[in-house]
């Protein structure tokens, strides 16, 4: 593995804490969600935080069209299964960004989950990806695309293609992945605050969950499900009066 490559997995790694920070957690048994605010100190707002995410979007409130200002001209250079998701990263030097309310976040890595964390009416899709972005100050911010099963997908199948079958295996990625094809073309979203949906739970993450889904064929789903052995998505979390913004 090149510096290059080493470098990236370290900074993937440090925005999802999973294999070697505190306790371990997991999404069953005793390190399961409902138990994660319990296992160390650390993840305390998994268990008492007010502003838990994923969360089901029911009641919305309608404001002016706003739309999604990402700019995604780097593909992702290493594919990484860390036990928990299988997860993409980019170059730290890249030019992928989302701009949100007039500041620039730069994409860090994004991540699957199956059956999706966040539901729509008390729905699940068959999977979501977390598009993680940071910016300066160290703020996070998701775009969420659902996923539903239907036609396969072309982009994703790349990914698939060098997805490694082990945890805590990392691998370059030879094929040329288009983020942007792994958008819908209509991008209005919901938008709400809330968290990581790992521990630690951190809150203060701005969510952007766009509301048309993409598809994904059956055998591509049972591929990550197979490489996960369980589902790997935390339940719903409780609103507290949070409002969500339709986009």
């Amino acid at each position: 593995m090149t510096t290059a490559h080493v470098k990236s997995a370290l900074l993937a790694l440090s925005m999802l804490p999973t294999l070697a920070m505190a306790s371990h957690w997991s999404y069953e048994g005793e390190g399961a969600p409902e138990h994660w605010g319990e296992l160390d100190a650390q993840y305390s707002l998994c268990q008492k935080g007010m502003n838990q995410s994923p969360i089901d979007i029911e009641r919305t409130v309608k404001t002016q069209p706003n739309p999604l200002q990402i700019h995604y001209v780097d593909g992702p250079n290493l594919i990484l299964n860390n036990g928990h998701t299988i997860q993409a990263s980019v170059n730290g030097k890249t030019q992928d960004t989302l701009t949100l309310d007039g500041e620039s976040f730069a994409l860090q890595q994004f991540h699957f989950h199956a059956p999706s964390e966040n539901t729509l009416h008390g729905k699940h899709y068959a999977m979501e990806m977390h598009l993680v972005h940071k910016n300066a100050a160290g703020e996070i911010a998701v775009v969420a695309v659902m996923f539903e099963t239907g036609k396969a997908n072309d982009e994703l199948e790349k990914l698939w293609q060098a997805m490694p079958a082990k945890a805590e295996v990392s691998q370059p990625l030879t094929a040329s992945v288009d983020i942007n094809k792994l958008l819908p073309q209509d991008k209005t979203h919901y938008r709400f605050s809330g968290s990581l949906t790992t521990p630690p739970c951190s809150e203060g993450v701005t969510w952007l969950v766009l509301k048309h889904p993409l598809t994904l064929s059956p055998a591509q789903l049972d591929k990550f499900k197979s490489v996960m052995h369980h589902d790997n998505n935390r339940p719903v979390q409780p609103p507290h009066g949070r409002v969500v913004i339709d986009e």
